[in-house]
């Protein structure tokens, strides 16, 4: 699923989100191979984090004091001039989180071009990584799947073989909590992270493991499940859409992404307007994601991210909320543009 090898994979418990936490955790109290020192011994360490992204990644910097400067994202990843520039300058940059497919909320898959970018750029940390949270590798809405160059192999090539850790799990395609998550990274990098693992544990619960190996058998098996689930959301993300394009599609006062597969529909409202629309959709019943959630700190600067999450509502539901949410954003664009002309 991750298109690694055997000996480049450590497969964990139920949460990817635990193996990310921890891999941060390991850094800053004991580094990682081929840091000079743990990060936590440090003056100062920072991330990267393009956005809008995935609030849990922010939420583990938040926990560890760790500072994130936040970069723009493009329609094929994260503006890479920044992040190249930015972690060749600043030896306190110590790492990169990155949802690379179906991004977590715009629904971006990154380019090759990004890809090998990211493999080969020169870092002034020497230690620097990409925490690459390949959460939607295998959550098509359609044929028409992006194909995600594998990040470990552009890494090998471009001589930069430990630079990068992966991480996945099966909590959107089995059971959130009862899935199997995994880590992936270089051989070297895994056997430093093996000798600290095994004072952490003993091992993750391997009867889950063979329950999930018997019940997919392999990449067709999952593929196939995955089929099945397509079936049960894209219609939920195709009556969003229509909603969108129906309700706002000619008024210029709102942008949205159109993504392939994952979880979300990225929606910009004009800039200033988003923490109101989620207020006042609050207050008409529709409860959304917090408006400012996909920025470091809880803080969108431009304050027009709107993260729709469409999986769990019935279509029903969901209908009735979107055209909620459109005639939100219609009141405040047009509060604001009123009171812009005086």
């Amino acid at each position: 699923m991750l298109e690694v090898q055997a000996d480049e994979i450590i497969v964990g418990g139920s949460s990817s989100l635990t193996m990310m936490h921890d891999a941060i955790s390991r850094a800053m109290l004991h580094g990682v191979l081929g840091s000079v020192a743990p990060w936590g011994k440090l003056p100062a360490v920072k991330f990267l984090c393009p956005s809008p992204g995935y609030d849990r990644h922010f939420a583990i910097c938040e926990l560890f004091g760790i500072e994130m400067i936040v970069v723009d994202m493009n329609h094929d990843g994260p503006d890479m001039d920044t992040v190249e520039k930015l972690a060749g300058e600043d030896e306190s940059i110590k790492g990169i989180w990155c949802v690379p497919k179906y991004s977590n909320p715009d629904g971006i898959t990154y380019s090759d071009e990004v890809v090998d970018r990211l493999a080969g750029m020169r870092t002034k940390a020497g230690d620097f990584r990409i925490f690459w949270d390949n959460a939607y590798a295998v959550h098509h809405l359609s044929d028409r799947s992006d194909r995600l160059k594998p990040i470990l192999e552009a890494c090998r090539a471009a001589g930069n073989p430990d630079r990068v850790f992966l991480f996945s799990s099966t909590s959107k395609i089995s059971f959130s909590g009862a899935g199997v998550a995994a880590m992936a990274a270089s051989a070297a990098n895994l056997n430093h992270i093996r000798k600290q693992l095994s004072v952490q544990t003993i091992g993750p619960d391997k009867i889950n493991q063979l329950r999930h190996v018997r019940f997919f058998g392999g990449m067709d098996g999952i593929r196939a499940h995955m089929d099945k689930h397509a079936a049960i959301i894209k219609p939920k993300f195709d009556t969003v859409i229509s909603l969108l394009e129906s309700e706002l599609g000619d008024k210029r006062i709102a942008s949205w992404n159109e993504p392939n597969g994952g979880y979300f529909i990225s929606l910009n409202t004009l800039d200033g307007c988003a923490k109101e629309v989620v207020a006042m959709a609050a207050v008409a019943g529709v409860t959304l994601t917090k408006a400012g959630a996909t920025f470091p700190y809880g803080h969108d600067p431009r304050d027009r991210n709107i993260r729709i999450a469409p999986s769990y509502p019935t279509t029903a539901e969901l209908k009735t909320a979107i055209e909620i949410l459109c005639l939100c954003v219609q009141i405040v664009s047009a509060k604001k543009l009123l009171s812009g002309q005086r």
